[in-house]
């Protein structure tokens, strides 16, 4: 029957993991591999990382445009690297979320503007 030929091979292939962690010489500096991102997040993490004061070097890296992955350096003055890259996803999120929220919100006054002139 069709339904038997289209069943999932025995063996699906596992999907890497987001995020590989290569650990430095302690837990203050580490070099996280983010698969499948670019300079988007890259550029955005290093920015709110750069604004931490714990945070002694940060840099950014994608080894070749036709390689799904980004690669983070960071290395700070007290929490762990990784502390300081949760910390710095977090206030990612807050930044995206108020800059949606701040659009939406324009976008709505355009339309009652819009909708009052007609």
């Amino acid at each position: 029957s069709l339904a038997s030929q289209s069943a999932a091979p025995e063996h699906a292939e596992e999907e890497p993991p987001r995020v590989e962690i290569e650990a430095g010489a302690d837990a203050s500096a580490a070099t996280f591999t983010l698969h499948n991102e670019d300079h988007t997040i890259g550029n955005a993490l290093r920015y709110v990382l750069n604004k931490d004061p714990q945070v002694s070097f940060v840099g950014y890296s994608v080894p070749h445009p036709s390689e799904p992955k980004m690669n983070l350096r960071i290395q700070t003055v007290g929490p762990s690297a990784t502390s300081a890259l949760h910390g710095a996803l977090g206030t990612l999120y807050e930044i995206t979320a108020h800059t949606k929220d701040t659009f939406d919100q324009a976008v709505a006054e355009f339309r009652e503007r819009r909708a009052a002139a007609d």
